[in-house]
């Protein structure tokens, strides 16, 4: 165990790992992708209350669910490189940072695009909503705080610790609708034991929802590999990897 952690520690195992990775994780996720995206548009029936408009679930609700899951990420990983001083986990919270901040901005957008025929406006002080916007700032002030430190490991320390204390409020944005009174919907999927979704229209769903995770996958390894390329530029082994 300790031999196959501190290998993934190492910056040559990383950087051939990842490059090995991305191509699989891309045309899988590609694949899986069409898949969803068919059975979304084409095979999923209209919802009985929203019609038709409700098949923007099919990007909106996987690009929710990436924009928390990446943040944690980036949370646990920064926990892990200070506490066990590993830079390689600080570079994969740094590539990720983007990536959450651009499923952030498309949830926020697909969200406004299904408010507006649903609620009768694009934007609400809702609890969801302002969580999720909070959650996008907590990205800029991440990325901007890097951006602020020419020192890389003074930039990993101080958006380390961004990353930890702004976790807090992934759950606040996963439970703000059973907690308090709010106009966006509860929870659909999460409920395994009786889904508020069907079976027909559940499956693209789950297919996007892990088409998501993929691309993220893969997108993550071209900018993990670039950030090593960063970290170890004057390193001796790189000429002999490239």
């Amino acid at each position: 165990m300790w031999t196959w952690f501190h290998k993934l520690a190492s910056p040559p195992h990383a950087y051939r790992l990842a490059s090995l990775l991305q191509p699989w994780l891309f045309w899988l996720a590609t694949a899986l992708m069409a898949m969803g995206a068919y059975g979304g548009l084409f095979v999923a029936p209209s919802d009985y209350q929203m019609g038709d408009a409700f098949r923007i679930l099919y990007i909106h609700a996987p690009a929710a669910y990436m924009s928390m899951a990446i943040y944690v990420i980036m949370a646990v990983t920064s926990a892990i490189g200070m506490i066990w001083r590993i830079k390689l986990a600080f570079a994969i919270s740094a590539a990720s940072a983007p990536l959450g901040a651009w499923f952030t901005a498309l949830a926020l957008a697909s969200g406004a695009i299904w408010g507006q025929p649903m609620w009768g406006t694009w934007w609400v002080w809702d609890a969801r909503l302002t969580s999720e916007l909070i959650l996008l700032f907590l990205y800029f002030g991440y990325m901007g705080l890097r951006a602020a430190y020419d020192d890389p490991n003074q930039a990993d320390r101080a958006s380390g610790i961004i990353a930890i204390v702004g976790v807090i409020n992934v759950p606040i944005i996963k439970f703000s609708v059973d907690w308090w009174n709010t106009l966006h919907q509860p929870a659909t999927i999460s409920k395994l034991d009786n889904p508020s979704i069907t079976a027909d229209m559940l499956w693209p769903l789950l297919v996007m929802i892990v088409a998501f995770n993929l691309f993220y996958g893969a997108v993550l390894m071209n900018r993990f590999r670039c950030e090593i390329l960063n970290r170890e530029r004057n390193a001796r082994w790189l000429p002999e990897l490239l």
